[in-house]
């Protein structure tokens, strides 16, 4: 599956509280942070759902991806998106391996395969 989704007991703004210091935890930082319903109502735009994403890097594998082919800087930073729904708050975010292998660089997929372990368990930190 492409994109790998975990389920939050957690309110949205819980899970939005936990998020930075997750990511820094795991040697990541947070290069920026779109709340999709506040972004959308300033465009005149009504969105009833919640939904914040936010952009995540560790620079020294952002690196060694972009080392090996500038062409994935198109896919970077990595994003973990908190959104509602069905009454329930889920983390998700598209799996690392996978949009790499969309690029078809030799080599790369211990870095793929590393930047995604590391993104899963910051979601599992915040989801509690």
């Amino acid at each position: 599956m492409m994109v790998m989704i975990v389920d939050s007991k957690k309110s949205l703004e819980e899970v939005c509280a936990a998020m930075e210091p997750a990511v820094q935890k795991h040697k990541f930082g947070v290069l920026g942070v779109h709340n999709l319903k506040e972004t959308m109502a300033r465009k005149g735009v009504d969105f009833g759902r919640e939904c914040v994403i936010y952009e995540v890097c560790n620079p020294h594998q952002a690196k060694r991806v972009l080392e090996a082919k500038m062409e994935v800087s198109t896919a970077l930073p990595c994003r973990i998106s908190v959104y509602t729904e069905g009454g329930g708050v889920k983390i998700a975010t598209i799996r690392p391996t996978e949009m790499l292998a969309m690029f078809d660089v030799p080599g790369l997929s211990a870095v793929a395969q590393e930047v995604e372990q590391t993104i899963a368990a910051i979601m599992n930190d915040v989801a509690g």
